[in-house]
């Protein structure tokens, strides 16, 4: 058997009370980020490059990797990670997949800890971020 370092992703669901479009402007806008998780001078653009400001940790460099209004959008999170936000109309709900991925138990973050030490607690973190972005949706 092949050995692999590779540790699942993070994968967090919820069913937002707001129609795909509005959840889309959200997630996939600069403004829309700063909202519900980090200020960034992200654009919905492939090949887009952008900065998230993330606090402690500095500014992370990212890249837009897919975009599909109002359905998924990809961005490289800093030299490892790719965050994928996918969209799904459910009538007049939206049900949303957040999916980080790129983790690896050999690698270590750019800020020198362990990724699953720190795969750990963003796991714990990405569940009170999305239960934000629910907030920000349903008050927007």
């Amino acid at each position: 058997m092949e050995y692999s370092s590779a540790l699942p992703d993070i994968r967090e669901q919820l069913l937002l009370h707001a129609p795909v479009e509005k959840v889309w402007g959200v997630v996939s806008t600069s403004k829309g980020l700063e909202s519900w998780f980090m200020p960034s001078n992200l654009e919905p653009v492939e090949g887009h490059e952008f900065i998230l400001e993330a606090g402690p940790f500095g500014k992370s460099p990212c890249k837009v990797t897919e975009v599909q209004p109002p359905h998924k959008l990809s961005f490289q999170w800093g030299k490892d990670w790719t965050l994928t936000f996918e969209l799904t109309e459910q009538g007049q709900d939206t049900d949303f997949t957040l999916i980080h991925s790129g983790w690896d138990a050999d690698k270590l973050t750019e800020f020198g800890q362990a990724h699953a030490i720190v795969r750990e607690r963003m796991e714990q973190g990405w569940a009170g971020i999305v239960q934000k972005l629910a907030q920000v949706v349903g008050q927007a």
